[in-house]
């Protein structure tokens, strides 16, 4: 027998930890809710450095978990809402941690990933499943939590909180100038190798500088990775034309950043998806990842796509072998990307500043 769903629910719980990309792309699924149910309550768990990201995300609560905290982080989430019962709990993290923490949580009825699309044995801790939905993109799987309680406007809307401190922070960076926005790295972990080369990234500098008078302000984290690349992209450029904040910005300074640039760059991460997300023109970079499932879901047509010959080269594969989602995780991947690539693609988004019509709302399922 089925769980049932709640017809008006009036408390949502949504758990998403992690990541930046992640919980930028699940932000629509949010808003869809709110618009069926305006009077309802939604009570996000979320990640820390996810939390500095959206913090005043209007009509939402947040309950941050800090990871670095581990099971007493958790004991103590639990205690803060030992006497919160939810309607529903979207479970929509699938990793055992997240599982683990759902436990904690009162609600009456759980709602997961369906099993093709499940992870770390997370329908083991659900009750209701997603309806299957072949080769989604992962904002179109958040969606699908919200097509299944029984949401009719999916029409997408972010509406991300740029506090007046970021602007002044942005502001102060870039004086005001028009720019170019880089974020050179993904995350730093093992075997991730989505970082495309220095040398690569100085040929756009130079081209944003020389044809559109463009200087290049580089973002990122403080990891040592981070910095160093953005030393070997500076010491490849004129140094008047690269602005080096790596490490250096709030995330709400970056969102800023993100927001007021001219374009943004970069491979699959975070700041791809912030720009999606705040309407920005973005060149994502994808060799190792699948942009059809990955990228900047509004900006999926000016990707830099090399994810099939990776998959030809390394893998000696075809693209439709592979399960969805599977990475290419070779070291020389990125490589597959050109300098003339990512410069073509640049300037088809400069060409075309506006978020492109037919990709304002997700394909219905």
């Amino acid at each position: 027998m089925k769980h049932p769903l709640p017809d008006r629910p009036q408390h949502i719980c949504v758990l998403r930890l992690s990541a930046l990309g992640d919980v930028c792309n699940l932000v629509p699924t949010v808003r869809a809710l709110q618009r069926q149910w305006p009077a309802a309550r939604i009570t996000w768990v979320i990640g820390k450095g996810e939390h500095s990201l959206l913090a005043g995300l209007s009509g939402v609560e947040f309950v941050v978990y800090d990871k670095a905290t581990g099971l007493a982080g958790m004991r103590a989430l639990w205690r803060e809402l030992a006497d919160t019962r939810f309607d529903v709990l979207l479970h929509m993290q699938q990793a055992l941690r997240a599982s683990v923490l759902s436990l904690g949580l009162k609600a009456d009825v759980r709602v997961g990933y369906d099993k093709a699309r499940a992870k770390d044995a997370q329908h083991w801790f659900t009750q209701r499943h997603l309806a299957p939905h072949p080769r989604a993109h992962v904002l179109e799987s958040y969606l699908d939590f919200a097509r299944l309680l029984g949401v009719e406007d999916l029409s997408l809307a972010w509406d991300l909180p740029v506090p007046e401190a970021a602007v002044e922070e942005a502001h102060h960076i870039t004086a005001a100038s028009p720019y170019l926005l880089i974020s050179p790295c993904a995350n730093p972990r093992l075997r991730n190798f989505r970082n495309w080369s220095a040398e690569g990234y100085a040929a756009v500098i130079e081209h944003a500088w020389r044809q559109h008078g463009l200087k290049t302000v580089l973002t990122g984290g403080g990891s040592t990775q981070e910095r160093q690349l953005g030393e070997r992209i500076r010491a490849l450029c004129p140094e008047e034309v690269v602005i080096d904040v790596i490490g250096e910005t709030s995330l709400k300074g970056l969102l800023a950043l993100i927001r007021d640039s001219r374009a943004v760059v970069a491979p699959d991460s975070g700041p791809v998806h912030m720009a999606n997300a705040l309407g920005a023109p973005v060149v994502g970079l994808y060799a190792t990842t699948n942009p059809e499932r990955a990228g900047p879901y509004r900006w999926r047509d000016f990707v830099v796509d090399r994810y099939a010959d990776a998959a030809r080269t390394f893998l000696h594969k075809e693209p439709a072998e592979l399960s969805w989602g599977q990475r290419v995780r070779h070291p020389d991947a990125m490589s597959l990307i050109g300098a003339e690539d990512v410069i073509e693609r640049l300037e088809a988004v400069l060409a075309h500043p506006e978020i492109p019509q037919d990709m304002e709302s997700p394909d219905e399922a």
